[in-house]
């Protein structure tokens, strides 16, 4: 067998675990998110309290973000991304513990935390694959990831169902997913330091390119946001529709995000990153305006649909362009990730207040303006058009990285 025939089968085998990873991933935050009214219940918090504890993940996400290059750095990227999942996995388990708030917003930090790190590192390890590969692979990721979701939201609805002591429920989720992440772990690209290459600081702030990315991001993700927790409440309250209809336009805006991003890669691989980015912020810009201006229901559903296809592959170009922008892909990847998650924790609050003061219309008037800034500024995202690459055997060197 030559050298670059068995490169090109390792490559393509990392490839298949970097996305069972990300499955994983997404499956705890599914069997966690099924399970929140238990644990409501179980810390006795009131619906305030627990939107106070909610918003400590993407606190504990964001903060510890930028320590995932220098963890990486220090153990290699393989060893890194195993600990810092299994972390995350088993991090599943605490907030069904906790006895009142101030533990549960502990527990919830923790959980963003290694969350966070864990995220980090295999966007890191996606982008890698996707650039030694020479084809578009990171649409295909995240759409693993809502994969993943749904099958954690799927067993957490049915432990529901059953009754089950979601302490139970968990501790045997998170062993499952554990021994999973580990075995997948062992075969994603074990990518070491170059030879005298600098660690990366702990903390710092995003690199000027990871922001104007981030701000990308931060559209995408807010529109993503705001329709996840607001469609049901707008097909309800603004257009009079039964609370079934409601969730069914939840999950269609769901489901049509998950189907896009699988069927992503190959768009952009025709298109580009900043064309496909610029026709997804058209679309979505469309849906947000017949979400507004619909006045019907079936209107409506159809504006949120657009809204899910539109959005879908905006954060993995994101990913792959922050990857790609700079000699530290761990720090820029830490950095929109960061911007992202603040824009995932503002979104559902901010489109409740100016609900509150004006109406939701306007509110979806505001996610509507955020989708024409993805056709505005998706030349940003011109990193993630990636250039010709050849394959080098195994023993060769690879910029920045050792074997």
């Amino acid at each position: 067998m030559s050298a670059v025939v068995y490169q090109l089968r390792e490559v393509r085998r990392a490839r298949y675990a970097v996305a069972a990873v990300f499955a994983v991933h997404g499956s705890v935050t599914g069997s966690f998110a099924t399970r929140v009214p238990w644990i409501q219940d179980h810390a006795g918090v009131s619906a305030g309290q627990l939107g106070l504890a909610l918003a400590f993940p993407a606190l504990g996400a964001s903060l510890a973000m930028p320590l995932a290059g220098r963890i990486s750095h220090r153990f290699g990227a393989r060893t890194a991304l195993r600990g810092l999942l299994a972390l995350w996995t088993l991090s599943l388990t605490l907030p069904s513990l906790a006895p009142n708030l101030a533990t549960l917003c502990l527990a919830l930090f923790v959980y963003g935390a290694t969350s966070g790190m864990s995220d980090v590192a295999m966007n890191a390890l996606g982008v890698e694959v996707e650039n030694r590969l020479d084809k578009s692979i990171m649409s295909g990721l995240h759409g693993m990831w809502s994969a993943g979701a749904l099958i954690g939201s799927a067993g957490g609805t049915l432990a529901a169902h059953l009754g089950a002591d979601a302490r139970l429920h968990h501790l045997l989720a998170a062993a499952v997913l554990t021994v999973l992440g580990l075995v997948m772990c062992s075969w994603v690209l074990d990518l070491q330091p170059a030879e005298g290459e600098e660690a990366p600081p702990r903390f710092a702030l995003p690199p000027r390119s990871a922001v104007l990315i981030g701000a990308v991001g931060f559209c995408a993700v807010f529109a993503e946001g705001a329709s996840l927790d607001w469609s049901a409440v707008y097909l309800r309250d603004q257009l009079d529709t039964s609370a079934g209809l409601a969730a069914a336009c939840t999950t269609g805006f769901t489901l049509t995000m998950a189907l896009s991003r699988f069927a992503g890669d190959r768009i952009v691989d025709r298109f580009g990153a900043v064309r496909s980015v610029r026709v997804s912020g058209v679309l979505a810009a469309l849906g947000g305006l017949l979400v507004v201006v619909g006045g019907h229901p079936a209107v409506a559903m159809t504006g949120f649909a657009l809204l899910g296809l539109g959005i879908a592959v905006v954060v993995p170009l994101c990913f792959a362009a922050a990857g790609r922008s700079g000699s530290n892909p761990s720090l820029a990847i830490a950095g929109v990730a960061t911007i992202t998650y603040t824009s995932g924790l503002i979104a559902p609050s901010a489109i409740g207040g100016l609900a509150e003061a004006t109406s939701l219309v306007v509110s979806f008037g505001l996610v509507t303006v955020l989708a024409c800034g993805l056709v505005a500024f998706a030349g940003v995202l011109r990193a993630g058009d990636r250039t010709p690459v050849q394959v080098s055997p195994p023993d060769a060197a690879v910029p920045g990285r050792r074997p």
